[in-house]
């Protein structure tokens, strides 16, 4: 497998409340390593890797060949303030984020249409889940459902 996982990545994917059949939503997944650790854990779920650079996208789609090929494992560039589900495209059941600038206070200006954005995109119970904890932290969503 291309682009090992960091340890402070696999810390949190060990962390997530990972389920058999989940889809997971990964916000700023650069290169894709952690989607790729996060899909290997659910099974017949899935991940939808999004990121903002079309860099990133190309090497996450070229280091995840195998499993994007099964169709379990997706990459878009989108900026996650733009970020919507496709028509048809089902809600997840939980998102990620690792060092998002709209979520760890480096542009604080988005946070509030991240956040929106976010939750429309996830299931009424989806949990959304950044670093800046030991490893994870929750971030409520209540006040945009």
């Amino acid at each position: 497998m291309k682009n090992q996982i960091s340890q402070r990545l696999q810390d949190i994917v060990d962390a997530l409340p990972l389920k058999e059949g989940m889809r997971v939503l990964e916000i700023g997944c650069g290169p894709g390593a952690m989607a790729r650790a996060i899909c290997a854990r659910i099974g017949n779920g899935e991940v939808l890797g999004v990121d903002r650079s079309p860099k990133a996208i190309a090497q996450a789609i070229s280091g995840s060949e195998n499993a994007v090929k099964t169709g379990r494992l997706m990459f878009r560039q989108t900026a996650v303030e733009d970020f919507e589900l496709l028509p048809g495209e089902q809600p997840f059941d939980l998102a990620v984020a690792v060092r998002v600038g709209a979520l760890d206070g480096r542009h604080p200006e988005l946070e509030e249409k991240v956040l929106a954005r976010i939750a429309a995109a996830l299931m009424k119970e989806g949990r959304l889940y950044t670093d800046g904890g030991d490893p994870l932290k929750e971030i409520p969503l209540g006040k945009f459902r």
